[in-house]
């Protein structure tokens, strides 16, 4: 298949290229390189022996998608394009629902255009909300999601479905991420955020480089077995790999499908970093901080739909996962 991928030179996209083209299909990228390098598409070029054409396109920027979808003919969008940390949509909503929402519209416009009526789209667990059920499937009702970040993805998720009820043409895949952490096993892919990491694992490892002296864990008293929340981390390559398994869903019409991508298994924050040292050998200072406006006790799923009907299951385990994001860090630290 011929598939556009949309925030292709970020952590999850990058690493999605290298597993689509691992698996035959064709790729091009648009991203507007606003939290993302373009050395990563370098990098993806160097792993998989192929050169990816690039288009730097902003999702809001009709002209440009209309001349990308016009020079290609796709068989489908994977589209991870969208503004991701939590705390920053608080401070700036409009932003997050003119980027996220305004901006997913003008794709999916442009897509029907020209013809393109499937779309892998880059879902998150915040849907839940603080969960009704655990572990978490997709039978779970969707709760109040606590920041404007959650609700452009529960919001998305609502119109792609008015969309296809619509028009029975579409076929969409909602995938529900947990928590993604890792990166390639070569280290020359991983994640890169600007300015201060938003999310965990890279918090981890720039402490564990030296690059900040401790890592804060917000809150220690939650109903959890050490008072700090638990969560289920996912290797990046098995994220990757569910959205090659998704494309399935998409060849037999599915209309709408909805799948978890986790590993059904929950770590808590001291937990992982307690495996992070172990393996790397490393000590990672911390302290505790007041807990964060939104943050719930626990969050994991049950994946088993996945593996039931994609023939997906999460290979890699808690210790790869550190090994594999301290390596990319140790190899890389300023990033890319």
């Amino acid at each position: 298949m011929k598939i556009l991928v949309t925030g292709g030179a970020g952590f999850i996209g990058s690493h999605t290229l290298v597993e689509l083209s691992a698996a035959g299909h064709e790729t091009v990228v648009i991203d507007n390189l606003s939290n993302s390098n373009p050395k990563s598409l370098e990098r993806v070029a160097e792993l998989t022996g192929k050169q990816i054409p690039f288009y730097q396109v902003d999702i809001r920027d009709r002209e440009g998608l209309n001349r990308v979808l016009g020079e290609h003919h796709f068989d489908a969008c994977i589209h991870f394009a969208g503004l991701k940390a939590v705390g920053e949509s608080v401070e700036k909503p409009w932003e997050y629902y003119e980027n996220n929402i305004g901006g997913t519209l003008t794709l999916l416009d442009a897509m029907r255009q020209h013809g393109c009526k499937n779309i892998i789209f880059s879902s998150s667990a915040t849907v839940y909300g603080d969960p009704a059920i655990i572990p978490i499937t997709e039978e779970c009702p969707k709760g109040h999601c606590t920041n404007p970040y959650g609700q452009t993805k529960s919001m998305l998720e609502e119109i792609m479905m008015d969309i296809q009820k619509a028009d029975k043409e579409w076929n969409i895949v909602l995938l529900r991420y947990f928590n993604p952490i890792g990166a390639h096993p070569s280290g020359r892919i991983g994640e890169n955020p600007n300015g201060i990491p938003n999310n965990l694992m890279p918090y981890i490892t720039q402490v564990a480089v030296g690059k900040r002296p401790e890592l804060g864990v917000f809150g220690n008293d939650y109903p959890t077995p050490d008072g700090t929340g638990v969560r289920d981390y996912i290797h990046v390559v098995d994220l990757a790999r569910g959205h090659v398994a998704a494309l399935q869903a998409i060849e037999r019409k599915c209309g709408i499908a909805i799948y978890n991508l986790g590993t059904g298994q929950g770590y808590s924050v001291l937990q992982l970093v307690q495996a992070f040292e172990k393996v790397n050998h490393i000590k990672i200072p911390y302290s505790i901080k007041p807990r964060r406006a939104g943050d719930i006790a626990t969050c994991y799923s049950n994946p088993a739909k996945a593996e039931r009907e994609l023939g997906w299951k999460a290979q890699y385990g808690i210790e790869e996962m550190c090994r594999d994001s301290w390596n990319w860090q140790r190899n890389n630290p300023e990033g890319f």
